[in-house]
């Protein structure tokens, strides 16, 4: 995927995340926001999954241990999201995780528990 699909996508995951946070507002559990970010990103034509695992290797082989991305985009961004009053580097180390276990170059770490959106929506690169 090339640097001007990422940032489309990116701007309309953003849009997006609005358009819930208007509809939902804050306070909710963060799966209600998971299922109802998954609904819009599909509504705008735009291929997403949630609940993705992620399998630990450690010098090839398979530890045993998955841990799941909330929601995946085109199968190259991964989004992490929350429903916390502050997010702490413990939140910033699993979208970190995630983008390095998966190889993925951009990811978005999105608290909805905000009073306006952009104020809990984080952007994260890995070798972009």
């Amino acid at each position: 995927m090339n640097k001007e699909r990422f940032n489309k996508l990116s701007g309309e995951i953003l849009d997006a995340s609005i358009a819930v946070h208007r509809e939902m507002g804050p306070g909710l559990l963060e799966s209600v926001y998971e299922l109802c970010l998954l609904r819009e990103l599909q509504l705008r034509g735009i291929f997403a999954e949630n609940q993705i695992p992620v399998p630990l290797f450690y010098k090839g082989e398979d530890l045993n241990k998955n841990y799941r991305i909330d929601i995946l985009v085109e199968k190259e961004i991964v989004i992490e999201l929350k429903a916390v009053e502050y997010i702490l580097p413990v939140h910033e180390a699993q979208i970190i995780s995630h983008l390095k276990l998966t190889d993925k170059r951009l990811g978005f770490l999105i608290n909805f528990n905000v009073p306006l959106l952009k104020e809990g929506f984080r952007r994260f690169v890995n070798k972009y």
